[in-house]
């Protein structure tokens, strides 16, 4: 028997959810259904597994593609005071400066899946807290790291779209920090440094993710979509401050 988004077992009674495929795919087209199957299960290793794949492909890429030495060339351009100060240092230093620098930047991008790893913890931390101390919902730790991976799955577009751009040959222009334009700081290369940042703030795709975590989080925490957004927008907007703070001081 069919009961909502769970099959039912006549005979034994237990109770069958979503499969890890079904729940991917629902968070696309039926979010509200993967949501609350995670208050039956916490798993969640389909969609980091994804996210490692894609992440791990798209550093290979950038690699074959632009080359690193290109990457760190390209966002030195967003922080001129960091350009400023290499180009005053003597050429062999700056020499090497760059070449550490190009290590640094490939070694981090292959070791992404560790960096997806430790923000979806954080982040699920920050959240379990916002709504168990400032709402007094009864979520889980768990239930909360479920929902910001499945939440982060429309992200994986972005490393698609990546790609597919690199490949079609806009190599030479390619910003790791901001690589495709579903965002409005895209369009604006030339724009001030906190400028960029703070629009590309404005991203389609962020704001999707942003969306799926308000469902998700007011259904594992028993709270309205108000409530929910409350904290999720809340978060965002702090994050948001930050980053342009950093970016104004940077540049």
């Amino acid at each position: 028997m069919m009961s909502g988004d769970t099959t039912i077992d006549s005979v034994t009674g237990t109770t069958t959810g979503l499969s890890q495929l079904e729940r991917v795919v629902d968070a696309f087209i039926a979010p509200s259904k993967t949501f609350t199957d995670i208050l039956r299960s916490t798993a969640w290793w389909l969609p980091f597994l994804l996210s490692v794949l894609m992440t791990v492909l798209g550093a290979f890429v950038i690699d074959k593609q632009v080359g690193y030495d290109t990457v760190v060339q390209n966002s030195l351009h967003d922080s001129p005071k960091q350009e400023q100060a290499l180009a005053e240092t003597e050429p062999k230093q700056r020499a090497v400066q760059l070449r550490l620098m190009t290590m640094s930047y490939r070694y981090t991008a292959y070791a992404s899946p560790i960096f997806i790893i430790l923000i979806a913890a954080v982040s699920a931390l920050a959240l379990w807290g916002s709504f168990n101390f400032g709402f007094g919902a009864q979520t889980t730790y768990g239930q909360m790291l479920a929902v910001w991976m499945y939440a982060s799955l429309p992200r994986l577009l972005s490393s698609i779209l990546m790609i597919a751009t690199l490949y079609g040959g806009n190599a030479e222009a390619f910003n790791l920090k901001n690589p495709v334009g579903t965002n409005l700081g895209f369009y604006l290369p030339d724009a001030a440094p906190w400028v960029k940042v703070l629009l590309s703030f404005v991203d389609v795709i962020g704001l999707w993710s942003l969306a799926l975590l308000v469902i998700g989080t007011a259904i594992v925490a028993k709270v309205s979509r108000g409530k929910a957004a409350v904290v999720v927008v809340g978060w965002w907007v702090l994050i948001l401050i930050v980053s342009v703070g950093v970016a104004v001081a940077t540049s």
